[in-house]
């Protein structure tokens, strides 16, 4: 798709939407579509799904909303008046939901949008519901009577109910000869019923030995009642023996945990212990690394100094070493001008004075030269500081965009698991490695805090809340201190470094705050501004962070009375909704801004507001930093011509100093050879020797000032290092008394959960010798007791179904054993077994064979003639379909030459439409008002473009009238019609949607305004593309 975001709003009747090639019109019809549950491949756009999300982003959204109004709504008691189709795509998957009018989600399924596709009759396959651009063009361009007679078989739904016609046929052909199959499949199981009634007749029973069998059988079924009898009085003698062992066990139990209790009492008593000189060594940590990071930046600041102490005393040395090679070259000159003599100077004064006329007119033009120079070096160096800041503020735009969308990736991951809003990734880490070892813990520990916590009203609270609990949204709750250490290791394991525990028993109920302990006033406090189902959670925020003193206001005026002006008992703080935190010791009142730079908004119920906030904000963060970028490339351009025209006054003025350097020196050769023929030496050259020394002297007394100074603040940096060196070895020497009590009090806590957990052990161990030993054996023999009782009721039962017990007595009682009895049954059984050698099966089985082999066929005979029914009367039904589609068919093929016919004639144009359902073809045949051979056109191809256009046009009205849908859509209709045929094509479809009365979206990149105006047409131009 070509949209980042795209919503259009369609009237009820008539819609033209206009614009440029490539603004996205055609994405429309797309888009519905894909909505209403069209393949990709189908809407000849792209081969799957994910290929229509916008290249950059990670889904695409398409959202239709349907009027659900009048007699035909669809479930309106669910619905409403408006029906939501929401389709989602991602890279992996896609999801449709079906909304109400208030957007809450009713359905998610396929069939769902089926039934309601079916209800209203939209089938986006139908080109007359949906003619696409590429459907346009393959229409308008083709002249094949086949291509034709396919659109035509396929817009009247004649192909979709020819379909289902011919591949009900073929299923029915296969019942046929599957039921024929079925019927010959019986055959010779009537023949084995046959032999089976031959083979009950020759049988014969042995009656006298079977009498025996039946009257041992009666006895031995009531033997066994009789056995279980006697196995009821020895097992409960034993379950009066077992329950005798309890009372022991019990008194063992009991006094265990008395010890557990004062145990108990005394593990509290140090975990408050711990707790308070928790916050002291925490202060006293914190003031530690305070020392530590001021007296290192004193040593730095020291050994700075020193360094530059160094460099300022080697460099005064320099000069006194060059005092005394001046002071040489001082007295060289004085020998010098006792050796010379005097000669001719007059000549030599001329061509000097000549000479230095030549050397200032060259030095005029250097210095010039440097002026320009230096101009432009100043201009360089003031463009050069305008790149720079314009890099730096480059740099910054880049920063605040990386910043800006690693904040949306955070959101979208907060999006997808709420979890990672309390710690990223890291978070996830940690619970996976809680859940590897959640059996070494006591109680599952609880966290993060955050997540499990709702706003009750909203979002409005939700920076004020987070401002309020603070990092203890991300902390974790555990039930003693032994959990602490395990979750700690938990924490290492998964590089989870300075995670916040809290301690905190898990068995207490949720506090219940009296009315008078909380703040007096209207405005709701932090813990009623939230929900938790862990009332563990609830009762840590109340204990550890006050929430039921801290207050929520609207603004910040609002939040000064009440914090500073009212004087509210039990108020701790106050948070306004934008952040600020306001509170008051004691006689100072203090006002806290909220931080700019925190990232909020981590309770928020939904983030899409600020995700989408946040990506407007990087496109202007963008636009901005193309701008910037565009000023930097104008600048650097700037500056390559400073650079260049430098560049030239450079090498102008390096071959004027050049020039200069060899007039100097030619001047200098002239005055040495004068110097050297005359007696005195040249005042000037001393002179100007002393003056070099004096200014050098002048520059080391400065010189040795400026390193009395340095000296000074090297004694002061020295000094504040020695002092911050002694008092963090004070603090450390103090600080060690607390420490070491800190952890002789957890050792103590440590020893306390030993001797609890010992405690603990001992009383499982006896309970798990009462629960696993004397109680499983009271209730096995129990349990064995009950079975005896069972099995004695079933044997009752089932020795009574063979026979009165009373008759067993009749027959003299039963003395002997089951045992003895089943013997004399098996004796009997074997001798019925070789009187009847010569039968295979019993006469009762072979009845019961028979009888069974007879129901089985009766019920297949009666089911293969219901089969037989059903199938002639599906084919009769069938053929009666088939004569009812032949004269529909026929009925189309006319309605559809006459709807032709009659839109052609507003141009003055008659045809005629042929159809052969045989040969699968439609013909179109145009004879055109011009044309005075009367001869007819019948390919359109012969046709000019906006000719073809038209009737081709007027061939889909035709179809159109012969379909029902609530809305319709064409898009690129009237390509290739000049401008006479393409209004009247306009008139003709503008009239003919009006008449028609549903909805219609005609897409066009022409001109519109020859549309005539009304209230049921609407107009919409699409934004042009960027480039």
């Amino acid at each position: 798709m070509c949209h980042s975001s795209l919503q259009i709003e369609l009237g009820e009747w008539l819609n033209f939407v206009t614009g440029q090639n490539g603004s996205g019109k055609s994405a429309i019809l797309t888009a519905l579509c894909v909505a209403f549950g069209s393949r990709a491949k189908e809407t000849q756009r792209a081969t799957t799904l994910k290929e229509f999300i916008k290249t950059g982003c990670s889904y695409a959204v398409i959202q239709v909303e349907i009027k659900n109004e009048g007699e035909d709504a669809f479930k309106p008691e669910i619905y409403g008046d408006v029906i939501i189709v929401e389709r989602r795509i991602s890279v992996s998957t896609s999801s449709t939901v079906l909304k109400d009018h208030q957007g809450k989600r009713v359905a998610s399924r396929k069939e769902d949008l089926h039934e309601l596709v079916e209800h209203f009759n939209i089938d986006v396959e139908n080109p007359c519901v949906i003619m696409s651009q590429d459907k346009s063009r393959e229409f308008l361009h083709s002249g094949n009577d086949k291509d034709k007679f396919k659109f035509f078989f396929k817009a009247t739904l004649l192909q979709q109910v020819n379909d289902l016609l011919v591949n009900i046929g073929t299923r029915l052909d296969s019942a046929n000869t599957l039921v024929e199959e079925l019927e010959k499949s019986i055959e010779p199981i009537l023949k084995e019923l046959n032999e089976l009634q031959v083979k009950i007749r020759n049988m014969e029973h042995v009656e006298e030995i079977s009498q025996q069998v039946q009257q041992l059988k009666k006895k031995l079924a009531w033997s066994w009642v009789y056995d279980v009898d006697r196995q009821l009085q020895e097992q409960s003698a034993k379950i009066e023996k077992l329950k005798d062992r309890i009372p022991t066990c019990q008194a063992r139990i009991d006094r265990q945990l008395g010890k557990m209790e004062e145990l108990r009492e005394c593990l509290t008593k140090k975990k408050t212990q711990i707790a308070c000189m928790m916050e002291k060594t925490t202060e006293v940590r914190r003031m530690k690394e305070d020392l530590q990071q001021r007296l290192s930046l004193a040593t730095k600041e020291r050994l700075e100094l020193e360094e530059e102490h160094c460099r300022k005393t080697n460099k005064i040395q320099k000069m006194v070493n060059l005092v005394r090679r001046l002071d040489q070259q001082v007295h060289e000159v004085h020998e010098q001008d006792l050796k010379n003599t005097q000669a001719e100077e007059s000549e030599i004064k001329e061509m000097l004075k000549g000479l230095q006329d030549e050397l200032d007119t060259t030095n005029l033009i250097l210095s010039r030269l440097k002026e320009e120079e230096s101009a432009l070096s100043a201009s360089l160096s003031i463009k050069m500081d305008e790149i720079r800041k314009i890099s730096d503020e480059i740099d910054d735009y880049e920063r605040k965009h990386r910043e800006n969308y690693s904040y949306i990736c955070e959101l979208q991951q907060h999006q997808t698991n709420k979890v990672t809003a309390f710690g990223g990734d890291r978070v996830i880490q940690l619970l996976r490695a809680i859940e590897r070892h959640h059996q070494r813990f006591k109680r599952p520990p609880i966290g993060p805090i955050g997540a499990h916590l709702t706003l009750v009203n909203g979002d409005i609270w939700a920076i004020a809340v987070e401002i309020a609990i603070g990092k203890m949204l991300n902390a974790f709750i555990v039930t003693d201190h032994k959990d602490s250490l395990l979750l700690r290791g938990c924490a290492r394991e998964a590089n989870y470094n300075h995670l916040q525990i809290i301690i905190y028993d898990f068995s207490r109920p949720r506090l219940n705050i009296p009315y008078h302990m909380l703040p007096q006033t209207q405005h709701p406090t932090l813990i009623s501004a939230l929900h938790s189902d862990n009332p563990t959670v609830m009762n840590v925020l109340v204990d550890m962070g006050n929430a039921e003193r801290q207050v929520l206001v609207r603004d910040y005026e609002v939040g000064k009375t009440v914090a500073f002006d009212q004087r509210i008992p039990n108020l701790k703080e106050v948070y306004t909704s934008d952040g600020y935190r306001m509170f008051s010791r004691g006689s100072v009142q203090t006002i806290l801004p909220p931080n700019k730079k925190a990232r909020t908004g981590r309770l928020c119920s939904s983030f899409d507001s600020q995700i989408k906030d946040l990506e407007r904000y990087a496109l202007d963060i963008q636009e901005h930093g193309q701008e910037v970028k565009r000023k930097k490339r104008n600048a650097e351009e700037e500056l390559q011509d400073l650079q260049d025209k430098l560049q030239s006054i450079k090498r102008r003025r390096l071959n004027a100093e050049r020039d200069v350097m060899s007039k100097k020196l030619r001047l200098q050769d002239v005055k040495n050879s004068y110097v050297a023929e005359s007696n005195p030496a040249p005042a000037s050259s001393v002179d100007e020797l002393h003056h070099e020394i004096s200014k050098v002297q002048a520059e080391i007394r400065e010189k040795e000032i400026l390193l009395e100074d340095f000296q000074l603040r090297m004694s002061k940096a020295d000094a504040k290092a020695n002092d911050l060196k002694l008092s963090f070895e004070n603090l450390c020497e103090s600080a060690k008394v607390e420490i070491d009590a800190y952890e002789a009090a957890e050792n103590e806590l440590v020893v306390i959960e030993q001797e609890l957990c010992s405690a603990e052990t001992e009383k499982t161990h006896y309970e798990g010798i009462m629960n696993n030993k004397v109680l499983p054996d009271i209730k096995e023999a129990e349990t064995q007791y009950q079975e005896l009782e069972h099995n004695r009721k079933e044997s009752c039962r089932k020795a009574s179904i063979i026979c009165p017990e009373s008759e067993i007595e009749a027959l003299g009682g039963c003395k002997s054993t089951p045992e003895q009895l089943s013997a004399q049954l098996n004796r009997l059984n074997q001798r019925l077994q070789s009187e009847s050698q010569r039968y295979a099966e019993p006469i009762e089985d072979l009845r019961m064979i028979y009888d069974k082999k007879e129901r089985r066929i009766l019920r297949k005979q009666q089911t293969y003639e219901a089969f037989r029914e059903k199938l002639n009367a599906c084919k009769e039904a069938l053929d009666l379909r088939w004569s009812k589609f032949q004269r529909n068919a026929t009925l189309l093929k006319r309605q559809l030459t006459w709807q032709f016919n009659a839109h052609l004639r507003k141009k003055g144009i008659s045809g005629h439409i042929k159809v052969s359902y045989e040969e699968k073809t439609l013909s179109v045949e145009v004879k055109m008002p011009q044309d005075a051979s009367n001869n007819i056109v019948r390919d359109t191809r012969g046709l000019s473009g906006g000719e073809r256009s038209f009737s081709t046009l007027c061939f889909a009205l035709a179809l159109h009238e012969m379909t029902e849908s609530p809305f319709r859509a064409m898009d690129e209709f009237d390509v290739f019609m000049d401008a006479v045929s393409r209004k009247i094509s306009l008139d003709t479809l503008v009239n003919f949607a009006l008449a028609q009365g549903s909805q219609w979206i005609f897409i066009t990149p022409h001109d519109i305004s020859m549309v005539k105006q009304g209230e049921r047409i609407k107009k919409q131009q699409m934004a042009a593309p960027r480039s």
